[in-house]
């Protein structure tokens, strides 16, 4: 409930707006992430669909404004980036629920152009929850156990991380108009973070007894997975590394399709473009 809140402030104050050209967006495409498990800056490699929907208004000829929310699912698998990487045996997927609010510059003239590149930048509040399948096949969440230390006397410096937190998302797109109502394009957005655990893996690895004693034996079965392989090292001595120090990033790409809602004509801005006006029969 807290999250549809907060999600509700950031997009109301776009959709309050009465006044045309008001348009209902649609976003159908695939979400990603790079991180300690997919070191890759962009690529479809794991990539998974993602929807979203929301509100954009016309504010200038050049710019615009928007309020959407987006839902994908993020995951990656060690055993897909390479002998660099596959030793750690590690994996992760999580829900992810992103409320933002955006601003659009776009290159070409709104009222005039049937086709215009643009870019945009804003700020986003998102939800994830990283977890995983233990050997016996059960779903496990990843916080709860800690596998880094996080909130243990012994690591002061490791905090909990929050499972709701801010975003900074941009990106490139390009739209034309299929029609005096409809509108279709495509975007890539990127979402720079602040945190490192959005896949749960961040620094070096706890002593395993300090992580058995104080969370149990499927902590250090799921902080370390090397094991599980035939001919994988037993645990790492703590203070190994586990993961990188660079805070994580997440992408969505896909297809938009734009809806006008209201007569284009109601638009200030509109009265005096030649865009969607007919040539009428002359009165004589």
């Amino acid at each position: 409930m807290r999250q549809f809140l907060v999600a509700l402030i950031i997009i109301l104050p776009f959709s309050g707006i009465a006044q045309s050209p008001l348009q209902l967006i649609i976003f159908g495409g695939v979400s990603n992430y790079q991180g300690d498990l997919q070191p890759k800056r962009v690529t479809f490699q794991q990539s998974n669909l993602s929807i979203g929907a929301g509100l954009r208004y016309e504010i200038t000829r050049d710019f615009a404004v928007r309020g959407e929310l987006r839902y994908g699912h993020l995951e990656a698998n060690d055993k897909l980036n390479g002998p660099r990487y596959d030793h750690r045996n590690l994996n992760f997927q999580t829900k992810l629920y992103e409320a933002s609010g955006l601003v659009e510059y776009n290159f070409n003239d709104l009222f005039e152009s049937s086709f215009t590149p643009y870019v945009f930048a804003g700020l986003a509040i998102y939800h994830f929850n990283p977890y995983t399948y233990d050997t016996s096949g059960n779903y496990q969440l990843l916080r709860p156990l800690h596998t880094e230390g996080q909130g243990l006397p012994e690591f002061p410096d490791r905090k909990v991380y929050n499972l709701n937190q801010f975003a900074l998302p941009f990106g490139i797109g390009v739209r034309f108009d299929a029609n005096e109502f409809v509108n279709i394009g495509f975007e890539l957005g990127m979402r720079k973070l602040f945190t490192d655990y959005l896949d749960d893996v961040s620094t070096t690895y706890v002593d395993e007894q300090t992580l058995l004693n104080a969370r149990g034996p499927l902590a250090t079965e799921l902080a370390y997975r090397g094991d599980e392989l035939k001919d994988g090292a037993p645990y790492p001595i703590g203070g190994t590394v586990r993961g990188g120090p660079h805070k994580d990033w997440y992408y969505f790409a896909g297809v938009t399709i734009g809806f006008r809602l209201f007569d284009l004509n109601r638009s200030p801005f509109e009265r005096s473009s030649n865009k969607y006006k007919t040539d009428c029969p002359k009165q004589f």
